[in-house]
């Protein structure tokens, strides 16, 4: 039987513990599968949370998020209108009522406390999303929390790069950093003229989405040789409303067509010129 929403977590109130961030430094806390004596937790943290129906095997589309801000919840969203099933934490109250109509499971508690995590059945996921983005400190000790409950893949989201380099340390698969992302995907398209949009997929080679040059115009794929002339490769075709994907060798781009090109910058911008 399904679980009401938000109906068996339990507030379990945030204690900031000095040392915390010091201990979840060490690299072995990253290496450990059991709790240190350390991260013991106090009496009220103790208190029993209902049982958990993620308690089984065989979820490869079960996922945990930490943080239901506005970037977690967008995760967490995002993830159950496609067909997933998401365990969704957060420590506010009120943000968790907000949401019980959105997400089937829901659950109020502390996620920096490890037995609370564990009663949850939070080591039962192959993936925690950990966007906790106003206190680093538990952004921190909740990452390295799920890596201790034995979480397989672990990402995190992080304001800044240094914060980026202490998750990576301390167990983190991968750690995102969406407004530095965002704000380098503004520059690049407002820096490209023709640019349409740009998502970057390593340090120099992204998804590359412009309008078609003029010398490409009444030409066919095979015809502009892109891929040997510009180590480009046309994955779809925006014409209008229509989107051609993986277009043939003997598609003809038109003038107002965007392109959307697998490649590197550097050699997009070589194409307009």
């Amino acid at each position: 039987m399904e679980p009401a929403a938000s109906s068996w977590g339990r507030f379990l109130p945030i204690h900031r513990i000095p040392g915390r961030l010091i201990r979840a430094l060490s690299p072995l806390a990253a290496q450990t599968t059991s709790p240190a004596p350390e991260v013991r937790e106090d009496r009220a943290a103790q208190e029993t949370v209902q049982y958990s129906p993620f308690r089984r095997r065989g979820r490869d589309s079960e996922f945990v998020v930490i943080g239901l801000g506005r970037f977690g919840t967008a995760v967490a969203t995002t993830l159950v209108e496609n067909g997933r099933t998401v365990l969704a934490i957060d420590s506010d109250h009120d943000r968790v009522q907000a949401l019980s109509g959105e997400l089937p499971h829901v659950v109020q508690l502390d996620a920096t406390n490890i037995d609370a995590l564990r009663q949850a059945g939070v080591e039962t996921f192959d993936t925690g999303l950990v966007c906790i983005g106003t206190d680093f400190e538990n952004n921190l000790l909740a990452t390295v929390l799920l890596r201790q409950l034995g979480v397989q893949r672990v990402i995190a989201k992080a304001l800044t790069i240094t914060q980026r380099e202490i998750l990576l340390k301390v167990g983190a698969d991968e750690v995102i950093l969406p407004e530095h992302e965002a704000g380098r995907r503004l520059g690049r398209k407002m820096a490209v003229d023709h640019l349409v949009d740009y998502l970057e997929v390593s340090n120099d080679v992204g998804v590359v989405e412009l309008l078609a040059p003029p010398s490409t115009w009444e030409h066919s794929l095979s015809e502009l040789s892109l891929r040997q002339r510009y180590g480009l490769t046309v994955i779809a075709v925006r014409r209008g409303d229509d989107l051609i994907v993986s277009p043939s060798a003997s598609f003809q781009i038109k003038e107002e067509d965007i392109v959307v090109v697998l490649g590197r910058m550097e050699d997009a911008e070589r194409m307009r010129q």
